[in-house]
């Protein structure tokens, strides 16, 4: 019971200290409040718009033998008689004219003049002979591709439908070149409906051959307003920087709380304390429980001031529990650990500039390289060197939904870096003060 009474002094102590209430529950929303702001702009505009790319086409075909195409299978219902009008059509389609902004050069070199002017991004120069080389068996029907060598995602999408279609239509040739191959020189008369029946099955895969250009899909399976999908948007970036955000500013919490213990040694209000007749472990033992309830209350305010202010989804109740669990008893346990082998206050500055820093900054890797794959799997990998990785990890299996099983490894392994933690600074306590 005295051992109670202790912690609850040093609790009331704490946060009566202005400088503490920040540190433990306004920095942490304020930083979150930050990214809320800075990408809620981006999100209510529904994410990343991408700006229209600027081609210019040069058509310089003449044409050659004459070939047919339903016009049902061009985009638009526009009829083609080369080529080259054919890609023009292709290109000034309804469906990717939110993408691109078509303009004509009247020859080669204006087209290339355009893009180094930067006036176009993207050229693409159709020869004179390109209708005469794809109806020649033998021939080499080639476009010029003229870009912006300081671009990469527009002129990627160009050409990406470039290649398509241009594997569709070398497609033909092969249709041509295996029916010749296959029929008798009397049929040869047959090769025009050879090539009208594969323009009709490659470039009439559906009802709407413009799906068939670009297909977009949400990347959820049931259908979102726009603004729920924004919100999503909004959640998905905040909710990891939050969670970190808690977690980093715990350890401090830990720490500093921890260090009471120390600022009373060089008050000479300790070693009076153990002049009392109350023992010199209940006296230790009320110093570190105020540690771990100064931390538990932190953790729990911040879970539910973030799910009431920015609506952040922590998981079910007993994932939220086990997690919480996890952060309370490591981050307090590390804070007396790592204050056990400070010799009086003045060295904290090394302890919180330091250590706490480097180790959050570990365990946050996995949070700040969310979006790149490969560098989300190196900073999982070294984020689990230290434990706050293990407690981040932890709450994003949480928000995630994934099973209580793995989550149950995960606070197992939070408690044996406790366990670790306060056996190594409780004897190393007892022993400075024996």
């Amino acid at each position: 019971m005295k051992a109670l009474d202790i912690a609850l002094k040093d609790m009331t102590r704490s946060f009566r200290s202005f400088f503490a209430i920040v540190f433990m529950f306004v920095v942490p929303l304020l930083v979150t409040g930050m990214f809320y702001f800075m990408f809620g702009n981006m999100a209510n505009d529904g994410g990343f718009n991408l700006p229209k790319t600027q081609v210019i086409i040069a058509n310089l075909d003449q044409g050659g033998p004459k070939f047919q195409v339903n016009p049902k299978n061009i985009p638009g219902g526009r009829d083609a008689d080369t080529m080259g009008e054919l890609i023009v059509n292709i290109l000034e389609s309804d469906e990717i004219a939110e993408l691109i902004e078509v303009s004509f050069a009247p020859d080669a070199g204006a087209a290339r003049a355009a893009v180094d002017t930067q006036v176009s991004q993207v050229a693409i120069i159709i020869p004179p002979d390109f209708s005469e080389q794809f109806a020649d068996q033998d021939g080499e029907a080639v476009i010029e591709f003229y870009q912006d060598p300081t671009l990469t995602i527009g002129p990627g999408i160009i050409r990406s439908i470039m290649n398509r279609f241009m594997d569709g239509m070398a497609g033909v040739k092969i249709a041509v070149n295996v029916f010749q191959d296959e029929a008798d020189s009397s049929d040869y008369a047959m090769t025009g409906l050879v090539v009208q029946g594969y323009l009709d099955t490659s470039l009439a895969l559906r009802e709407d051959p413009e799906e068939d250009l670009l297909d977009v899909r949400a990347p959820s399976s049931a259908p979102q307003s726009e603004e729920q999908e924004s919100q999503n948007l909004l959640l998905s970036i905040i909710s990891p920087i939050m969670g970190g955000m808690m977690i980093f500013y715990a350890f401090f919490t830990g720490a500093s709380t921890a260090q009471s213990i120390l600022k009373e040694e060089e008050e000479r209000t300790l070693p009076r304390l153990f002049t009392t007749p109350t023992s010199q472990t209940t006296i230790l033992s009320g110093k570190l429980l105020a540690v771990f309830l100064t931390v538990l209350v932190q953790v729990i305010v911040l879970i539910l001031a973030a799910r009431l202010i920015f609506g952040i989804q922590w998981g079910d109740f007993l994932s939220v529990a086990l997690v919480a669990v996890g952060i309370v008893f490591s981050a307090s346990s590390f804070g007396v650990f790592v204050n056990s082998f400070l010799k009086n206050t003045k060295q904290g500055g090394v302890l919180f500039g330091g250590v706490l820093t480097v180790t959050g900054m570990l365990g946050m890797i996995s949070i700040f390289a969310i979006g790149s794959p490969a560098a989300s799997q190196m900073g999982d990998t070294v984020s689990l060197l230290v434990p706050q990785g293990w407690a981040v990890r932890g709450l994003m299996q949480s928000m995630s939904g994934e099973p209580v099983s793995d989550l149950l490894v995960t606070t197992l392994v939070l408690l044996v870096w406790s366990a670790a933690f306060f056996t190594i600074g409780v004897w190393r306590f007892n022993r400075r003060y024996a």
